[in-house]
């Protein structure tokens, strides 16, 4: 049986949520394994709908195991208040495990993030203000506070009375704002760090147990390709690695047990924040989008950029994460147009670019070509088998196979958990 890392191919909010969902019957594990609570996947489960933040997907389906491992950074208190909500719906979230060696979001990184952000002005980044870069910067400073640090409370108080000694310097030096207490940080780690024990553990050794007892194991990235630190559109990315490889340094499993990685494709391209985005829409169409796609923050509530489909990016995403599958998502929204552009290429000042720039400004001025497409009328969210598409629908999802480079195993013709087409075993049986 698989590792599989499932990865988003765009800028986020494609859809991965319901991909884990549709895996998760056969799924003994789901791994989140980077970012924190500033991304959100939404499940629709009949008539319920769920938005999850910070737990995995997996927390949904009886007889998984939701993983949040080393590579996450917590919100102790969006953790608490999601397993509440969760379990007041009858949701058992009992068997949910809990890196000790995973960051904790402290109060003065959430104060810090949005001081920040408004300082920057025009230059901000469009981060949602809720401390995980400040927290991913105290890790790669050394000078971050562990789930395991909540433990032992002498270390702890020595990290925060560290920590606050330059960041309140900042504060209140730079930004003109209140210091933020030792105490006051103190009460807010501690308040959850009984009720979390039980679910702490070495998530390494536990995952790796798993592979070798046979056992499938999910690992669900948080964001997506183009907002991953090293290969996104930097400086506007997330603050961890959101591609395939993070699944690896995320969780402590080596790449050689990874068996598959699947890539979910929103058939159109939606961003949040600031960044450039060649396919975006200022017109009816990206209107359209929006509205018929219902493209709206699941954690923000922001309404997202809407733009066609962008095959570049798609063949970048294959080619970074050593795509097996991809996953079309939300094919049903595009129901109605009369013909649907694809971006296959760049024009940059005269210079056609069929692969990413390399250098970021020339993204930020890259015009997309487009390719025309046909477009159907027809209703296809009771579609569960590929025959059952319209023929311009099947011919959509053909040609971006073609261009992306990778197979097409799934579509998603509407928000419901049955509303899947499978062409291939995301598995990799066939």
């Amino acid at each position: 049986m698989p590792a599989i890392v499932l990865v988003g191919a765009q800028w986020g909010d494609e859809g991965k949520g319901k991909a884990t969902d549709l895996l998760g019957s056969s799924v003994d594990y789901v791994v989140k394994f980077n970012g924190g609570n500033n991304a959100g996947h939404t499940v629709v489960i009949g008539d319920q709908k769920y938005a999850l933040h910070l737990l995995p997907s997996g927390i949904l389906t009886a007889g998984c195991t939701p993983v949040i491992a080393n590579g996450v950074v917590v919100d102790l208190a969006v953790l608490i208040e999601e397993l509440d909500g969760l379990e007041a719906r009858g949701v058992d979230t009992s068997k949910l495990l809990i890196s000790a060696n995973a960051h904790v979001i402290p109060p003065y990184n959430r104060v810090l993030d949005k001081v920040t952000e408004r300082f920057l002005g025009q230059r901000r980044l469009g981060t949602t203000g809720r401390g995980i870069g400040p927290t991913y910067a105290d890790k790669m400073n050394r000078v971050g506070i562990r789930v395991q640090d909540l433990y032992d409370e002498s270390i702890l108080r020595q990290k925060v009375e560290a920590a606050l000694e330059v960041k309140n310097q900042v504060l209140l030096k730079i930004y003109n704002r209140r210091a933020v207490a030792v105490e006051e940080v103190m009460e807010e780690l501690m308040r959850h760090a009984e009720r979390i024990r039980p679910m702490v553990t070495d998530t390494a050794l536990v995952l790796n147990t798993a592979v070798d007892r046979g056992e499938t194991v999910l690992f669900e990235a948080g964001q997506a390709t183009l907002l991953d630190v090293d290969h996104g559109t930097y400086p506007f990315v997330t603050s961890s690695n959101a591609t395939s490889g993070g699944a690896c340094t995320g969780s402590g499993v080596a790449p050689t047990r990874i068996d598959r990685v699947i890539a979910i494709l929103k058939a159109y391209s939606t961003r949040v924040g600031e960044g450039p985005f060649p396919t975006e829409l200022h017109d009816a169409d990206g209107d359209f989008l929006r509205e018929t796609g219902a493209e709206f923050g699941t954690t923000t509530g922001r309404p997202r950029r809407c733009g066609w489909l962008d095959v570049v990016v798609g063949r970048y995403a294959t080619r970074i994460n050593g795509v097996t599958d991809f996953v079309i998502t939300k094919l049903d929204v595009l129901t109605g147009l009369e013909t649907i552009p694809v971006c296959v290429a760049y024009d940059v000042q005269g210079t056609r670019h069929d692969e990413m720039p390399v250098n970021q400004s020339d993204f930020h001025h890259a015009q997309p070509v487009y390719e025309e497409l046909p477009g159907w009328t027809e209703d296809i969210s009771g579609c569960r088998t590929f025959d059952d598409l319209p023929p311009n629908a099947q011919r959509y999802v053909l040609r971006v196979e073609e261009l992306v480079g990778a197979r097409v195993s799934a579509i998603g013709v509407g928000p419901g958990r049955t509303q899947t087409i499978q062409r291939h075993s995301l598995l990799g049986a066939d």
